[in-house]
């Protein structure tokens, strides 16, 4: 049978935290023909005409307010999400079709509308960043500042970051430094709240992740987004906590919750903190 329902914020399919608007339908092979949303569920569309699709297997290039159809094989259930540019992808289980899908879509287009309105308004980072430009640091925005020095090197915040020049674009070059402490700081907080949090892990890995802050594998292994060190650090700490307790419970059940809410109180505000942030953070 077929089922709908909005999750909470950044609830997913697989045990990691996403950084996009999703909603969820439900897909059973066994499932009738016409799809029966609940009535609750069911919002009359805002244009005459059904949105264009772009039927896709990879990576097909959208254009305008297209919809990327995707078809996978571990999807279980028709997913709508839209990521921080605002591009809405439709996830279709293998044996699901596009009529459901549509369906689906049109059920949920006053959804989609809201999601993508609230990406629309978030805080965005800026493209090129040169002496002035303003950027989420350690989750504080600070400009980049000219040091006052032979050598080139600039401030953000307080620590100081040394660059070949100091004349056009920066952010390749900071970048590369904030990849470089989080490589050094997230593992080593991880091990440090795996100990506290009595948990086992078999490694963490710290990875240039463009949907997700974080994940957990069954074998034990954490893997990391590197932006977060430019977030709060009680927001770092959430998302590791986070894919910590995926290694007592390796789903979003409420017992998961639970957990979460035991090992970090404010998981609430740093999801709220994450969801406002996370496009100046390039997710």
């Amino acid at each position: 049978m077929f089922s709908a329902f909005q999750p909470r914020w950044l609830r997913q399919d697989g045990n990691c935290v996403p950084a996009t608007e999703q909603q969820w339908f439900d897909f059973s092979a066994s499932a009738p023909a016409e799809v029966q949303a609940p009535a609750a569920l069911l919002v009359a569309p805002t244009a005459p005409e059904a949105p264009p699709f772009v039927l896709d297997s990879t990576h097909a290039p959208v254009a305008g307010d297209g919809v990327v159809l995707r078809r996978s094989e571990k999807a279980s259930r028709y997913r709508l999400s839209v990521g921080r540019d605002g591009v809405a992808v439709l996830t279709i289980p293998l044996r699901g079709s596009e009529r459901q899908a549509r369906q689906f879509l049109e059920s949920q287009r006053e959804w989609l509308d809201r999601a993508r309105g609230r990406l629309a308004g978030l805080p965005r980072s800026a493209a090129v960043w040169t002496p002035g430009t303003s950027l989420l640091w350690r989750g504080e925005w600070c400009p980049i500042v000219r040091a006052t020095e032979a050598s080139p090197h600039v401030l953000v915040g307080a620590d100081r970051f040394r660059v070949r020049q100091c004349d056009g674009d920066l952010r390749p070059t900071l970048e590369a430094h904030f990849r470089r402490i989080a490589r050094i700081e997230l593992p080593a907080r991880t091990w440090e709240l795996a100990a506290v949090t009595g948990v086992k892990v078999r490694n963490v890995a710290v990875r240039d992740q463009r949907t997700r802050w974080g994940s957990c594998s069954s074998s034990g292994t954490i893997s990391l987004n590197w932006r977060l060190v430019q977030a709060q650090p009680f927001a770092a700490d959430y998302i590791i906590l986070h894919e910590l307790m995926h290694r007592r419970e390796m789903n979003h059940s409420e017992r998961f919750w639970a957990l979460v809410g035991e090992a970090c109180p404010r998981w609430l505000e740093a999801e709220r903190w994450l969801k406002t942030h996370g496009g100046a953070l390039g997710l």
